[in-house]
């Protein structure tokens, strides 16, 4: 497989707010937005087992979604703030689907979506 094309994807992610930007294996190198997760977060709740396993709960479906819209991947690079995108990061190599993508981190500061497939389209190539 060229390098051209291979399915590259760069994500920037924080605990709220991710977004999604790809290139899906098109010839042209262009990255283009593939769309926009967010996390609800949890309820107030008072019991602290029920609020960590909501936690739980939400983040596993956050990342789920994220993952769901780059069905294959070949190569990912993961930006953001804290540090959730480790957290992602070891999710999809958890995950038998994602477990062979090369997988690359950075931290940054929330930028718009044409700086972000800017930013990841610099990154890769």
């Amino acid at each position: 497989m060229s390098v051209k094309n291979k399915k590259q994807f760069g994500v920037w992610m924080d605990s709220r707010n991710a977004t999604i930007v790809g290139n899906a294996g098109l010839d042209n190198g262009e990255f283009t937005l593939l769309g926009h997760i967010k996390n609800e977060g949890q309820d107030n709740n008072s019991n602290e087992k029920t609020s960590n396993n909501q936690e739980i709960m939400l983040k596993h479906k956050y990342f789920k979604a994220i993952a769901g819209i780059m069905p294959n991947i070949d190569e990912i690079h993961i930006t953001g703030t804290g540090q959730i995108q480790e957290e992602f990061i070891k999710y999809l190599a958890d995950t038998p689907q994602y477990k062979n993508a090369l997988s690359s981190i950075s931290t940054s500061n929330k930028m718009s979506d044409e700086h972000l497939a800017e930013f990841i389209k610099k990154h890769f190539n």
